[in-house]
């Protein structure tokens, strides 16, 4: 077992959100000295840190603040060895009413994050890209190489993002990885994304489940797969400059994962187009399928949660997570959160 990150100091922007949670709690386990930042709000919550447990948020620095603001990254980032860079804006119908929110959270907060680096000894940063930065592709599985091309604002923003954190990796030499994760799911994960959404509806006793396009596919992977890719590219020098899908390799449809998700919760629940969670028809990606063997390749890393089995295994301890009636109430399933 590696001990590469062991005792090191390690900022995770982004910490409060859904990986980022995630990834806190694993490099606590590890060892990690760990400072997270947390959005700064007037009411004093951390997002989903305030639920992990007690003995771990213990030994977390957590500290409120914004990417946007360059005195709180060079604030929260001093003195670290390692960056993992998660703070986004990732919703992408909300990119279409907000794109210059989104153009200041991910271009610049990554700014930001990188001008630290460059001014400063950091050993690694993992920045964080995502698979919608790809688009439109006919060839499938997705390799790193495919050519990026944007089709909503969010994923316009996030291209621009990956092309500065590289930019800075040839100019300046910071050691930095891009990962770029596919449709990660799990515990904890927001209503916004598609298979909470199924999951609180059918769990609320709704009527008719409200859902958009249902032919698009998509690679689901389990969040711990994902945390631990994040892992693995950190403690591996031979990721340095390289971009890094991390992703199942299995594909499905939307209509079809509708399907297995009322299996495993005894459903028989209707489906209901509603037009507002339709992305606009040029906008829509219609196929997303990680080829991952670049990560294992120079990382070591594959999925855990492999094809149809392991996605319905993963389904069913995300289904036990959200219908533990603690987890749900957090939810408000009857509003469409863009």
């Amino acid at each position: 077992m590696k001990e590469i990150l062991k005792n090191k100091k390690i900022v995770v922007t982004g910490a409060d959100g859904f990986i980022g949670s995630h990834l806190v709690e694993s490099l606590v386990k590890k060892g990690c000295k760990i400072t997270a930042l947390s959005m700064y709000n007037s009411f004093n919550t951390w997002g989903w840190l305030d639920r992990i447990e007690r003995r771990v948020l213990d030994k977390i620095n957590v500290v409120s603040g914004d990417v946007r603001d360059r005195r709180c990254v060079e604030q929260i980032c001093r003195n670290s060895d390692y960056i993992f860079h998660l703070a986004s804006l990732i919703a992408i119908p909300h990119s279409y009413d907000s794109p210059y929110s989104y153009l200041e959270t991910n271009v610049l907060g990554t700014l930001n994050i990188l001008e630290y680096c460059r001014q400063h000894s950091v050993k690694r940063l993992i920045h964080t890209s995502t698979s919608e930065v790809y688009g439109e592709y006919k060839n499938i599985p997705i390799s790193e190489l495919t050519p990026q091309i944007a089709k909503s604002p969010y994923s316009a923003t996030k291209i621009a993002a990956d092309q500065l954190a590289y930019s800075y990796y040839k100019t300046y030499g910071i050691p930095l990885s891009i990962v770029r994760p596919f449709n990660t799911y799990g515990p904890r994960q927001s209503n916004r994304a598609i298979i909470p959404t199924i999951i609180t509806q059918i769990a609320s006793n709704k009527k008719n489940i409200n859902l958009g396009s249902l032919y698009p596919t998509r690679d689901f992977t389990y969040i711990s797969d994902t945390v631990n890719g994040f892992i693995k590219i950190a403690e591996e020098t031979e990721t340095i400059g390289e971009i890094i899908n991390i992703g199942s390799g299995h594909e499905i449809s939307i209509e079809d994962l509708v399907k297995t998700i009322k299996k495993i919760m005894k459903s028989d629940i209707e489906v209901k187009e509603d037009k507002r969670r339709i992305r606009p028809k040029d906008g829509e990606v219609n196929r997303l399928r990680a080829d991952n063997k670049k990560a294992k390749k120079i990382s070591g890393w594959e999925p855990v949660y492999k094809g149809s089995r392991g996605l319905e295994k993963g389904l069913k301890e995300t289904v036990e997570w959200f219908t533990n009636l603690d987890n749900l109430k957090a939810y408000k399933s009857s509003l469409y959160n863009k």
